[in-house]
């Protein structure tokens, strides 16, 4: 198997080189992506259920001590709408927001370079297939007089190496960057209506505190 690797990857000229580096890259970030995107790491189960569980009235007391030293987007998120609940809920819900952005950018870290191996790997396959054909068909005469069609054939498949390779890589990392987009975007809508429910209860904690304080 290691000669037919070895002879896959010769066969196929220079630009298996930089084939070679964009799916080592591909692959190193479809693992990284793996490992940063597990839910416990971005949406915590226990914050969560906590946001779920917290009913108007009760204070974010315990929410604000479960948020302090979290480190996942959710906790952000979580930190900046109790660190903001003295300013009016329009003004939060932006602050909110303009943090959820940020995190989403976190979160997409790396796909814009899946998005270009997938552009330019079939590209760069092309290439090394035209280069190899260029030679081949420079030398036609030289293979048919040597080894008749099935020498052309042989070569032809030779130079096809690139463009294969090219694709094959492409494909990964299409089914990567599609999957983690569509999986980060899932969490923040997830997010967003946590978020939704908490800026609810909380501001009507507060609505109901200033009902209570003005018939005083």
């Amino acid at each position: 198997m290691w000669t037919w690797l070895v002879d896959f990857f010769s066969e196929g000229g220079p630009i298996m080189v930089p084939l070679t580096v964009a799916s080592i890259v591909a692959i190193a970030i479809i693992i990284e992506r793996c490992i940063a995107l597990r839910r416990a790491r971005v949406m915590p189960q226990m914050l969560a259920e906590a946001i779920e569980g917290l009913r108007p009235g009760e204070g974010a007391a315990k929410l604000d001590a479960l948020a302090e030293h979290d480190r996942s987007s959710l906790g952000a998120i979580v930190r900046v709408v109790i660190s903001h609940l003295d300013w009016p809920k329009n003004e939060n819900i932006e602050a909110v927001q303009t943090r959820a952005r940020a995190e989403a950018m976190r979160l997409e870290h790396g796909l814009v370079w899946l998005e270009v191996i997938t552009g330019i790997s079939p590209l760069l396959g092309l290439l090394g297939t035209l280069g190899g054909l260029k030679y081949l068909f420079k030398d036609i005469g030289h293979i048919a007089a040597d080894s008749g069609t099935t020498g052309l054939g042989i070569g032809i498949s030779h130079a096809l190496n690139c463009t294969f390779f090219g694709l094959l890589i492409a494909i990964v990392a299409l089914i990567g960057w599609s999957y983690f987009n569509r999986r980060v975007e899932r969490m923040m809508v997830e997010m967003e209506s946590m978020t939704s429910d908490l800026l609810a209860k909380l501001y009507r904690e507060n609505h109901e505190h200033a009902d209570t304080t003005g018939s005083r």
